[in-house]
């Protein structure tokens, strides 16, 4: 069968929903206050960033309490089975405010909304929930919203396609200083263990002029630090040399600091390691997720790369820029993973020394290839692997914070400490977190910090006046 072909969303349908914009804020009685609530990664935050800036296009305002909210939005993930039942335990709690709060408006969208039969099953099994929809189409908010409050008739929508570009939403941002910048969607590379080709769609790239604009725009306000966001960053427009040049080109236009993610490892160009060493404003940090360390499982995750390439690939990068931060994702517990393979991953994560790694018991996605596999580890072997990896981990994260102690950082501060809320943090380029005492007025500007102590995770600092 054919699947559909990925396409861009015209001006005339963008004016339509602009069109809709305005019906929604001439029907409206007062302003509604709308609060999103968003789980997962990254590009669903900056998906709730834009459906937050659509919201406040039609008149509605911003709430921090959910209780307090008309319109209550879960933007949600499903890459994990413990974040799809963490989105959908927290929607049936709203189902005692929507007793309260009879007028309360419910909405579910995201990565959980987009898989296949869901939205239908919320239709029937969560009758307090008023609308649904999924990646593909939440440039449709505003024709969703006024169908819901002008007709007052649910509104579940599901687009089947492999995906859409919008340009030109509405955004509201969360931070004055940062800000993610989405150059592609969708994934082509099918991991075995993976949801998020089939609810984010195929790969599909911004146009680079479409980029830099928006670079060019945040610059112009202000902005210190952007994220460029990806499935697979390192396939943009086809992969090669094409991501390399656009960081080029970004740099040239002097925003302080530039990351991305996520890559993958089979697709690290040497023209993307020579960023790292030409480009002044690139951040000396890449997530690279290895997932595992043995070759066999690594085939059947259908990685596409070795564990012998991989480690190559992170000397290569160490050689041109060695004191780069590597972060990593790594799975414990795939299906036929034997206690031999688990220790390959054990001595690649001994050998290569991340500075941090999220670590995760796999979990098996329904509609993936995995989740087919035959899987006779128990839970309790899983667990024993698992907290063997943390501690390792732990220990080494713990050296490297260590070996920055008595260096002078570059930190762009975020905000007040959630340890101590008489000291303000902030990372530095490689992505370290350092408290320090310091006026609150630096919230958003960059600091000198000299590193004083480390803790398991986290730096302590001294302000360099």
């Amino acid at each position: 069968m054919t699947r559909p072909e990925i396409r861009q969303i015209t001006e005339d349908e963008k004016q339509i929903q602009e069109r809709y914009i305005a019906s929604v804020k001439e029907i409206l009685p007062h302003s509604l206050k709308y609060n999103i609530v968003t789980l997962g990664c990254q590009m669903n935050v900056h998906d709730s960033e834009v459906m937050a800036g659509m919201l406040d296009e039609m008149g509605m305002t911003m709430c921090e309490n959910r209780e307090d909210a008309d319109l209550i939005i879960y933007n949600t993930c499903c890459v994990r089975e413990n974040a799809e039942n963490k989105a959908l335990g927290n929607v049936i709690w709203l189902k005692e405010l929507k007793a309260v709060k009879p007028d309360l408006i419910i909405g579910v969208g995201g990565c959980m909304t987009q898989q296949p039969g869901v939205i239908e099953r919320i239709k029937v099994m969560y009758p307090f929930i008023d609308l649904a929809f999924g990646t593909h189409n939440m440039y449709k908010l505003p024709e969703m919203i006024y169908r819901l409050i002008a007709k007052r008739q649910r509104v579940f929508e599901y687009d089947t396609s492999d995906g859409t570009i919008c340009e030109g939403l509405p955004v509201r941002r969360n931070s004055s200083f940062s800000a993610y910048i989405n150059i592609m969607y969708g994934c082509n590379n099918f991991c075995t263990y993976c949801i998020v080709p089939y609810v984010r769609g195929r790969e599909r790239s911004r146009e680079q002029q479409a980029i830099l604009d928006e670079a060019k725009a945040l610059r112009d306000q202000g902005v210190k630090e952007i994220m460029l966001l990806g499935q697979n960053v390192n396939s943009y427009q086809g992969g090669g040399t094409r991501f390399a040049e656009l960081l080029y080109q970004i740099n040239r236009l002097g925003i302080p600091r530039i990351r991305f993610m996520t890559s993958h490892p089979k697709d690290i160009s040497p023209e993307l390691i020579a960023c790292f060493s030409e480009l002044e404003h690139l951040c000396k940090h890449l997530h690279l997720p290895v997932q595992a360390g043995n070759n066999d499982i690594l085939r059947a995750m259908n990685r596409r790369y070795t564990r012998e390439a991989y480690i190559e690939k992170v000397k290569d990068i160490r050689r041109v820029c060695p004191d780069i931060g590597l972060t990593s994702d790594i799975i414990v517990g795939f299906p036929g993973e034997t206690p031999e393979q688990f220790e390959d991953t054990m001595s690649l994560v001994e050998q290569v020394r991340f500075d941090a790694a999220f670590t995760f018991v796999y979990s098996p996605r329904e509609g993936t290839i995995a989740a087919k596999l035959p899987d006779h580890t128990t839970a309790e072997e899983k667990s024993q692997r698992i907290q063997r990896l943390i501690a390792l981990q732990q220990s080494i994260t713990s050296d490297v914070c260590e070996s920055m102690i008595g260096t002078v950082q570059e930190v762009l501060v975020e905000g007040v400490s959630a340890r101590d809320d008489h000291m303000i943090c902030g990372k530095t380029g490689r992505s370290h977190m350092v408290n320090f005492e310091g006026d609150r007025d630096l919230i958003g500007r960059f600091a000198r910090v000299r590193i004083v102590s480390a803790g398991k995770s986290t730096l302590r600092g001294q302000l360099i006046d």
